[in-house]
């Protein structure tokens, strides 16, 4: 039963019972029943202002709560000029106020919050209370090559990529570095916060790889002068005094078989072979800007594709390309970016035990240059360190050639890939935008 009720059906009981005694009472008096009957007249009235002033400002709050379940905070009431009411009146209107800073508060505390989140340079993956993907910013749908319509509501160990694959065991405040493709770096930290009370979780994709590639070219680079300063100073005066007996016939004469000789012409062709090599690192270390013109990318792997076509025959090797007649132009170094290819192809050949191919393809709507081999590929553990100095996976190899391609990529602002995709199936992408 309301209050409102309770209160009329005790105000009535109440007169009536008065009404009942006052009779009984007064029954014989007829001017004392006739004034009991007054006072019951004004109590009656009396009751119905006080019900009118107490129900009032239930009223009142009844209608501020409704306010409040709508979140509306605009609705407030006037002074009624009743001390308690007003009271009353005043509590509410203060704590409305309140309510209505602090969800302006928080509106805008959320809206910079989102902000700052789709315009941050390090990716933010936002994960729900079951480790599913709620909410990424477009950084990290761009390094995971997804949009959020894609990964929203998935398990992050469920979903094939190396970054999250690998996030997917790591716990709140632990952080990993991951290398992709060899030279893409990735540092993945895990964190929470607590929304209604319960922990939830988000990531941090911060990329590295400029940072790294420039702290690890300024390493090689003071390595690499140091080296063929020290060689080249050494070199020099020993060639020169070889280079000065072999020309002294006079001191062969008397030898058999020319064996001093041949062994001193041995000496000075390992130390060219050794300035070589030497000069081979510097001239890493020394790749000037790129000078970049138009440039039709079609005319220059058609004369990759000539250059090449000797050293691919000798193993049985194909170059295949099938060039669109519409030009293809592009801003680029024609010698970096011809130097960079005849790397890719030379390591394509190599790559490659007899008979096989390689396949040129240029993709007008992607500006994507594929270069593609069926040689023995790449395995899981050379793929992180495929583009570091000094790597090589052959036998004599120096491992400069990837590591000057990916200057000269770098020098251009191209964006690279080189992966296995398929048995007897690597490709080598470029993106020429």
């Amino acid at each position: 039963m309301k209050l409102r009720t309770k209160y009329i059906v005790f105000v009535v009981i109440l007169h009536l019972l008065t009404l009942c005694l006052t009779f009984y009472i007064f029954n014989q008096n007829r001017v004392f029943f006739i004034i009991s009957e007054v006072f019951v007249i004004i109590s009656v009235v009396i009751a119905i202002q006080l019900y009118r002033q107490l129900i009032s400002p239930i009223k009142m709050l009844l209608q501020g709560i409704e306010a409040i379940k709508d979140q509306d905070f605009n609705v407030k009431f006037l002074p009624t000029g009743k001390y308690e009411v007003d009271e009353l009146i005043n509590v509410y209107n203060h704590m409305i106020d309140e309510l209505r800073n602090e969800r302006t508060r928080q509106e805008e505390q959320h809206f910079f919050l989102e902000k700052l989140i789709h315009t941050s340079p390090t990716g933010i993956v936002i994960l729900d209370h079951d480790n599913r993907i709620h909410q990424l910013n477009p950084k990290a749908a761009q390094i995971l090559n997804s949009s959020e319509k894609e990964l929203s509501g998935q398990q992050i160990n469920q979903l094939h990529h190396p970054l999250l694959e690998q996030a997917a065991n790591l716990k709140a405040g632990e952080t990993i570095t991951i290398k992709l493709d060899g030279v893409n770096t990735y540092k993945v930290q895990k964190s929470h916060f607590i929304d209604r009370g319960f922990q939830r979780g988000f990531l941090m994709i911060e990329e590295l790889t400029a940072e790294i590639l420039a702290a690890e070219k300024n390493t090689y680079g003071k390595v690499i002068r140091m080296m063929a300063h020290e060689v080249n100073n050494t070199i020099g005066p020993v060639n020169s005094i070889l280079q000065s007996a072999l020309n002294n016939y006079d001191l062969w004469n008397r030898q058999p078989n020319n064996q001093m000789n041949n062994a001193l012409q041995v000496a000075f062709d390992r130390n060219q072979n050794l300035n070589y090599f030497i000069r081979n690192f510097a001239d890493l270390v020394k790749l000037p800007p790129a000078n970049k013109k138009p440039t039709d990318l079609h005319q220059l792997v058609k004369a990759v594709i000539e250059l090449m076509q000797i050293k691919a025959g000798e193993k049985g090797v194909r170059l295949i390309y099938e060039s669109d007649s519409k030009p293809f132009i592009i801003n680029a170094d024609v010698e970096q970016l011809e130097q960079a290819l005849i790397n890719i192809v030379k390591n394509a050949i190599e790559a490659i035990d007899e008979s096989g191919e390689i396949v040129f393809n240029i993709d007008h709507k992607t500006r994507q240059l594929t270069i593609s081999d069926n040689g023995k590929g790449i395995s899981d553990n050379e793929i992180a360190n495929l583009f570091s100095p000094f790597f090589s996976t052959k036998k004599d190899g120096q491992g400069i050639g990837l590591t000057l391609v990916r200057e000269i990529m770098l020098n251009h602002g191209y964006g690279f890939s080189l992966k296995t995709i398929a048995d007897k199936k690597t490709i080598f992408v470029i993106n020429v935008n």
